[in-house]
């Protein structure tokens, strides 16, 4: 590697340190830092995108990210007023593909696609989606959890519920299904 080539990875890496760890939060209500780790990562500025792959594990606050890939894309330079924001990068969304996890709390959601959307505070979950709260889950095409609510809606296809043990129990699917166990 070259010296040119050697600052120009340094600059990307210092960079994208600042976007993660010192950017507005994430997910948690409160600043606390984002930590990712990943097999590989790579800083995409055309896209203002910072890609990471191959055994995925995002975490900010009581919020974990576990998926196969995972893109994070962030504001330009430019789109920036304020002089605090000025000082990082600011994430817009972030998107998840292949075995994607996340948890807030007693949510576990899980897919095989995953977006969230900053500025509303959605994470959406498609593709053999799936949400549990204790005992508790839905399936269906796709759910929406709201991180400020704490609260989750199942989207279109034909979603199915089961509530408490489901060993003995049979799901049929339809509009929507639950099954409650007495205790």
């Amino acid at each position: 590697m070259n010296r040119r080539s050697f600052m120009c990875s340094v600059t990307s890496f210092s960079f994208i340190f600042s976007l993660l760890l010192v950017a507005c939060p994430l997910f948690a209500a409160e600043e606390s830092p984002i930590q990712i780790e990943a097999n590989h990562m790579s800083s995409v500025e055309k896209t203002n995108s910072v890609q990471f792959s191959g055994d995925v594990d995002a975490r900010q606050g009581n919020v974990r990210i576990r998926c196969d890939e995972m893109t994070v894309f962030y504001t330009q330079a430019d789109k920036i007023t304020s002089t605090a924001e000025k000082k990082s990068q600011q994430v817009e969304k972030l998107t998840c593909d292949g075995n994607v996890e996340v948890s807030k709390d007693d949510w576990l959601g899980s897919s095989q696609k995953m977006l969230y959307i900053k500025k509303v505070r959605q994470v959406i979950l498609t593709g053999k989606a799936k949400a549990w709260q204790g005992q508790n889950m839905v399936t269906g095409e796709k759910i929406i959890y709201y991180l400020d609510q704490g609260r989750s809606e199942v989207v279109g296809g034909r979603p199915e519920a089961t509530i408490g043990d489901v060993s003995g129990a049979k799901n049929r699917s339809s509009r929507v299904n639950m099954t409650i166990q007495p205790k």
